[in-house]
């Protein structure tokens, strides 16, 4: 069954008081023992994948660290202000169980250098279960080689397993076909179709 967000001995209004979009000892509590990628690069200690960087839940404050920035090298972001960013934030939070994003920040900078996000939905099919989507995975062009998008894919893959999900999905360009391919996803022969209302 799915854990809901504050069932790992933190409570919401915790999450409120210290800023943070889940309680990160969510994070430490997975066992990545069968995690190929982490036991392959030794990366048993995922929280801190590398001197100076710092895997962690999304905070209110990444506004000031360059979260948004950081998104802007993956896609379009537009114009965010900061209180549209906290409205955006404290309406994820508001719902438990549903949004996790995670971030790794160079503590020598105070920046957010790459992120994910597992979003999980709640189905009355297969028993009543959920689905986890894997989304936005981005990392900062200074950091990349480092390893923290396959880090990241494979801890949020684990994390939705924790979770209860059935299965997790992700969209990738063809050309990401084969990266993904190394976590254990394989390619299906369902069509993505798309309405797009605006950019």
């Amino acid at each position: 069954p799915i854990v809901p967000m504050d069932c790992d001995g933190s409570s919401r209004s915790d999450c409120e008081n210290n800023g943070v979009l889940f309680p990160s000892s969510l994070l430490s509590k997975l066992d990545c023992s069968q995690c190929s990628f982490v036991v392959k690069h030794g990366m048993e200690d995922f929280i801190h994948p590398s001197p100076g960087l710092t895997l962690r839940p999304l905070e209110e404050t990444d506004f000031e660290k360059g979260y948004l920035q950081l998104l802007s090298q993956l896609t379009r972001v537009g114009e965010v202000s900061k209180e549209k960013f906290a409205a955006q934030f404290r309406g994820m939070r508001s719902c438990p169980g549903c949004y996790y994003i995670v971030v790794v920040e160079d503590t020598s900078t105070s920046k957010v250098v790459s992120t994910a996000t597992l979003l999980v939905e709640r189905k009355f099919i297969h028993g009543a279960v959920a689905r986890g989507r894997i989304e936005d995975v981005v990392v900062d062009g200074g950091y990349r080689g480092l390893r923290l998008g396959s880090l990241l894919v494979e801890l949020l893959t684990t994390l939705s397993v924790h979770l209860g999900c059935y299965k997790t999905t992700l969209d990738c360009k063809p050309d990401k076909i084969e990266f993904y391919k190394q976590f254990g996803f394989k390619q299906e022969c369902a069509v993505f179709m798309v309405q797009r209302f605006f950019d």
